[in-house]
């Protein structure tokens, strides 16, 4: 078994595949969680002894700097979809991401990965897309050799795009289509962006890169519903909404956050994220440069977690729907 890998945020959706991915390849891996307490099925990922969990919070430098004693490398998964009480885009995704690069500079921890996202930049309107960039930054002032990963939307069982999706349709008489629904994605499997950051620690030639993840194909928002709407055999009108339109109901939908585990429709900032398209420039490394040649395609996942919110379930008569989920 191989050196210690410290990754913050390593239980959450793409942070359990994580560490699932680096137990696989023999590393020993401590995984910085904010409630370690809730996160006890983690040690299950791995072998016995070979994953451990430590308390952490990236507002907190002291309890960053004990999570990193020993590591060998350290990933760092941290972000959040949306605001919501103190966990804020600035404290996390910027002032966080420095604060990890910098204990990890200190300690002399150069093997380094921070996830951003597609659409990363210190200038963006977008909140989200703007502190994304800011950490960024921070990272590689920190660590020359740190490596970038900025996938675009990710993909699973557990994931906040078909999930929500489905659950949305399951409750709305119709499907709002922000900006029309023409905004374009490269949505990419949760197992293959997992293998890649894995990847990203194991071969030294990824240090100081910059990699922009996608999946095999480009869909428009509004071919990602109709695939949803599809899989889980409903059909529902799909309603397009000027920008304005969509920025305004984002913005009732942020005011209930503080009460609600997750806002009820888009928030204003994800509306404005919309605006720009998530897919990997042309020539950036990407996937395959990580050592992941045959991404996974949308089409063969969805069915074997979006069963549930059809009538029926996994039991569901499937032999009298349409394509477009009539």
């Amino acid at each position: 078994m191989q050196g210690l890998v410290t990754v913050f945020g390593g239980s959450g959706f793409i942070g359990a595949q994580v560490v699932r991915a680096l137990a696989k390849r023999g590393l020993r891996v401590r995984i910085a969680v904010r409630r370690p307490g809730l996160a006890y099925r983690a040690r299950t990922l791995g072998d016995v002894g070979q994953i451990e969990l430590v308390q952490a919070n990236l507002r907190n430098p002291a309890s960053i700097d004990r999570a990193l004693d020993g590591a060998e490398a350290c990933i760092n998964l941290v972000g959040i979809l949306y605001e919501s009480g103190r966990q804020r885009f600035q404290t996390l995704h910027a002032r966080g991401a420095e604060e990890v690069a910098l204990a990890a500079a200190a300690r002399g921890i150069t093997n380094f990965v921070q996830m951003s996202a597609l659409g990363a930049d210190p200038h963006s309107p977008s909140r989200y897309a703007r502190t994304k960039g800011m950490g960024e930054m921070a990272v590689r002032a920190a660590i020359r050799s740190a490596v970038i990963v900025r996938p675009s939307v990710v993909f699973g069982a557990d994931d906040s795009l078909f999930n929500r999706f489905a659950s949305l349709a399951s409750i709305l008489p119709v499907v709002p289509l922000p900006g029309g629904g023409s905004t374009r994605f490269q949505p990419v499997f949760v197992g293959d962006l997992a293998a890649a950051i894995a990847n990203a620690v194991t071969d030294s030639s990824a240090a100081g890169k910059t990699f922009e993840i996608g999946g095999p194909r480009v869909y428009t928002y509004r071919e990602l519903i109709e695939l949803t709407l599809a899989e889980i055999h409903k059909s529902r009108p799909l309603l397009p909404l000027p920008w304005p339109v969509a920025s305004l109901i984002g913005s009732l939908a942020e005011l209930p956050t503080k009460l609600l585990p997750i806002p009820p429709v888009l928030t204003a900032d994800q509306v404005e994220l919309l605006k720009s398209d998530a897919v990997p420039r042309d020539g950036a490394l990407g996937l395959a440069a990580l050592g992941v040649t045959a991404p996974t395609a949308v089409e063969a996942i969805l069915p074997t977690y979006l069963y549930r919110y059809r009538r029926g379930g996994q039991f569901a008569d499937t032999s009298k729907v349409s394509p477009t989920g009539a």
